[in-house]
Formats: structure tokens, C-alpha cells, sequence
């Protein structure tokens, strides 16, 4: 069992997958983290792009048991393989993958600054993952079917205001 968080401007006490109505690093599904800072950041990021007063991270247990059987997709840390993944995931809103989780690195704000160096032309692929080695990057669960959800426990949700 681990612990992980998802940041949502309610409570969460039933995960469910929604289409996304936009492109992101694993495709569409219920992302959460291990880090309850980088989830309280989104959550704080998500209620100031919406003038919301409270929000809240959301804390669920991962059964890690109850995922064995399915198909799953995991990095530790950046390498072509995740860069290939995420630019797929983020430049093709019709990019489809069959994994029920996907673990890895969170390609936040700092990485999508280097991203655009390497879609620019700036940097080569080897030079960006070398690069992003050095950032302390925190992680990300992408469930991407029901069955993934079926691991998750909710535990709390703890309010958030800015």
C-alpha cells in the first residue's frame, strides 16, 4: 500500500475517469501523486485559475496487490522512452494507450520550459533527458481504466484555501 493524493476543487471519495478536455503527460484518466506538496501546488494553481476560495487534496491509498494483473507502464526517471510518451501524449489529442496505470515523472512547468527547446530545435533528445536528470521531479499515477480505480481507498480530503 502507498499513499497518494489528487488535487480537485471537491471532495473525491469515488475516483472516476473523465475525458479530458485537453492534452497531458499520460493521456486522459485520474492522475494522482505521491507528494501531498506537489498536490496541494495544483490544487492552489487550479483554484486561482478559477477565483475558488477553498479547494482540497484528496487522500487515497494504492493497493499495489490489486494492480499485479494489469497492463502497466512504468519510469523511474526521464529517458527517451518517457520523452517519446509524453510528447506523444501532450502533441496528439488523438494519441490512445492501452496501459490501465502509467508511473513516472510529472512534466511540470520548468520541464515544458525545456520541452519547447527540444521541439525548437535547441536541444537534442540526449541533451533534454540529460538536462532534466538534474531536476528534482516529482511523480505522477495515471489510472487509466476502472479497473485501476478499483486499487484506490479513499482516506481524506483535506481543505485548501489560498
Amino acid at each position: 500500500m502507498i499513499t497518494v493524493y489528487h488535487e480537485r476543487l471537491e471532495r473525491v471519495e469515488t475516483p472516476e475517469i473523465r475525458p479530458s478536455n485537453r492534452t497531458l503527460d499520460y493521456g486522459s484518466g485520474f492522475y494522482t501523486t505521491t507528494s501531498y506538496e506537489q498536490a496541494e501546488a495544483w490544487v492552489k494553481r487550479r483554484m486561482e485559475e478559477h477565483k475558488a476560495i477553498r479547494g482540497y487534496v484528496n487522500e487515497y491509498t494504492l493497493n499495489k496487490d490489486k494492480v499485479k494483473g494489469l497492463n502497466q507502464l512504468s519510469f523511474d526517471e526521464p529517458t527517451e522512452e518517457w520523452l517519446d510518451f509524453v510528447m506523444a501524449n501532450r502533441t496528439n489529442k488523438d494519441f490512445v494507450h492501452s496501459y490501465d496505470i502509467v508511473y513516472g515523472p510529472v512534466a511540470n512547468d520548468r520541464v515544458y520550459a525545456a520541452f519547447a527547446l527540444y521541439e525548437g530545435g535547441v536541444l537534442d533528445k540526449q541533451t533534454l533527458i540529460k538536462e532534466l536528470k538534474t531536476y528534482r521531479l516529482v511523480d505522477q499515477y495515471l489510472l487509466h481504466s476502472t479497473a485501476a480505480l478499483q486499487a484506490l481507498t479513499f482516506i481524506q480530503a483535506k481543505e485548501v484555501n489560498l
